[in-house]
């Protein structure tokens, strides 16, 4: 039989694949290219996976994260060799800090055209460094290496990913030719010596886990001056945590990521005042719920408490930014929360009511706010970040949304609450990918979305507002656009060079960007106009729709600040 390496490159793939879907994985996100093309030909075959393309690779890193983090499953990308595989690096680093599950497939070049002046051929082992939990460098496809070595060295890796979460990285070497008309059976032999898996239909290796979270006794929390926080976890997940603190009787702070609000909102303001201070302070132990709290304030004073602090996540991963005293109970989040729940709890006061008449101080002294702005320019009262960061809690409960990583998801920690599913990009807090990765929750849920998004942040991904031009479920971008980086208003960077060397305003707008990505536009200027556009296109509108919100560039600082002094004048 005459050797045909093409043959063999796709009979490779094709095990690979499979065995991947076996693990979970459903949806493959590929970028064009030629050096790819073993694995882009054996995903388009195989019927277990959904194809999804994008010819930017950092966007469709950040697509594949988006699914990955809407679905909580592995998702897997395909890219060519060479810069290609580099691009991916910024979306592997935010699922290593937040968990998303990728597997990230990377053409190469065979080793011997590595590091000889070769096109298209850079040093792609170990690119990603500590950023992915595992790695497998595959070999040229050779009848001379076992199909079965293969498949216990894929299974190795996922495996790995499975126990820990984040990204693999599985690099493909492939010689030339590519290309093939012929039929994989000319290696039937070959084949043959998996045809148990093949008809098996389950991984090649498996592993059970029998995980068993840490003892914990619930009932001697009873009594005690505890709070509970609720980070980045599912809103399902949220709202089991303020079922506990019920029992508990305990204060629940809500970080905007959970998706939820509680009567303790706006914690993050009055946290900057003594009353705010004082009432905390009381607290003698601390529960959190899912991890990336986006509150400084909160952060800082845990930093600098004395109490049991106690922290719940299905990662193993380190999440204590100051080293504090911690126990951290390892498990899956609704389980833990559910046996926690089901605890027989005495009845028993709230001892912190307190946070609730804060919290409505906080809000009457946003009302001033408005109140000022209305005054000033009479019926028609123009659109600010602040009022669209209040806003968030009316949208209606199918609706999800998608928080950047501007000045804007500051403020609705500070400002807003929210009764929606919710997404972010928390973990390496990047303003690149936002468009994609809100893409790739889209895919996933099918669900009417919103993604409010900063002007920068747009810039920096508009080649990925492509992901949303064939796009039917009804989705809103809106970016407010503040000529810059307005996040350094509330920053002590250098007046001298603020403008030039941080804000770096650039004059742009966005009815361009929408006209050539064949989205719908709407100028936003009112707060009226923005609402009714934004429901009537979520509830009867298909497609994306990108809505400008045009403030001045240090308004939303000037209008923080307000809110903080008319909050100290009132306590």
């Amino acid at each position: 039989m005459m050797h045909n390496q093409a043959v063999l490159n796709r009979i490779w793939c094709q095990a690979l694949l499979e065995e991947l879907t076996r693990f979970g994985v459903e949806h493959i996100c590929v970028a064009p290219g030629s050096r790819s093309t073993p694995l882009t030909l054996e995903a388009d075959a195989n019927d277990k996976l959904t194809l999804h393309t994008h010819f930017d690779e950092r966007g469709l890193g950040f697509l594949a994260l988006g699914m990955a983090k809407a679905s909580q499953k592995p998702v897997a990308v395909v890219v060519t060799s060479g810069t290609a595989v580099a691009n991916l690096l910024p979306a592997i680093a935010e699922a290593k800090l937040t968990g998303e599950k990728l597997v990230v497939l990377t053409a190469d070049r065979p080793v011997e055209l590595v590091g000889c002046g070769a096109n298209q051929a850079i040093v792609q082992q170990g690119i990603y460094s500590s950023h992915v939990c595992a790695e497998l460098a595959l070999p040229s496809p050779s009848e001379q290496v076992p199909l079965r070595w293969l498949l216990t060295s894929i299974d190795e890796v996922m495996h790995k990913q499975a126990r820990e979460g984040s990204a693999v990285h599985i690099n493909c070497a492939f010689p030339e030719p590519l290309y093939s008309d012929q039929p994989k059976s000319i290696y039937q032999a070959y084949l043959d010596t998996i045809a148990k898996w093949q008809q098996s239909g389950v991984c090649y290796t498996e592993q059970r886990f029998s995980v068993v979270n840490p003892a914990f006794d619930v009932l001697k929390w009873q009594g005690r001056q505890g709070l509970i926080i609720v980070g980045s976890v599912s809103k399902h997940q949220a709202e089991l945590a303020k079922q506990l603190a019920d029992k508990l009787a305990w204060p629940v702070l809500c970080d905007p990521q959970s998706g939820v609000s509680s009567e303790w909102a706006y914690y993050d303001t009055w946290l900057q005042t003594e009353a705010g201070k004082q009432l905390i302070n009381q607290t003698d132990l601390v529960l959190q719920i899912g991890s990336r709290i986006v509150s400084k304030r909160f952060n800082q004073w845990l930093a600098q408490t004395d109490v049991d602090y106690h922290y719940v996540s299905d990662s193993l991963a380190r999440n204590n930014q100051d080293h504090l005293m911690q126990v951290h109970h390892a498990g899956d989040i609704t389980e833990w929360l559910e046996q926690a729940i089901s605890a027989p709890f005495q009845p028993s006061e709230n001892w912190a009511r307190g946070g609730k008449s804060l919290s409505e101080v906080v809000l009457t002294s946003i009302a001033k706010q408005f109140q000022q702005v209305t005054q000033t320019n009479g019926q028609k009262v123009p659109l600010t970040e602040l009022m669209l960061a209040t806003s968030l809690v009316n949208h209606a409960n199918d609706v999800n949304v998608f928080l950047g990583n501007s000045l804007f998801v500051r403020m609705v920690d500070m400002f807003g609450q929210v009764d929606s599913e919710v997404y972010s990009n928390r973990g390496a807090s990047g303003i690149d990918g936002l468009v994609a990765t809100a893409a790739g929750t889209v895919r996933v849920t099918d669900k009417p979305s919103v993604l409010y998004i900063g002007d920068t942040s747009l810039l920096y991904d508009l080649n990925s507002l492509a992901l949303f031009t064939l796009q039917t479920t009804p989705c809103v971008i809106v970016v407010t656009n503040n000529d810059g980086g307005a996040i350094f208003d509330l920053l002590p960077v250098p007046q001298a060079q603020k403008q030039s060397l941080y804000q770096m305003p650039h004059g742009y707008q966005f009815a361009a960007a929408a006209q050539q990505f064949k989205l719908e536009y709407y100028l936003s200027t009112t707060f009226e106009e923005y609402q009714m556009t934004l429901e009537q296109h979520l509830t009867h509108g298909q497609g994306c729709l990108l809505i400008e919100v045009q403030t001045p560039p240090e308004q939303a600082s000037q209008q923080i600040k307000a809110v903080i002094q008319n909050l100290h004048a009132s306590l």
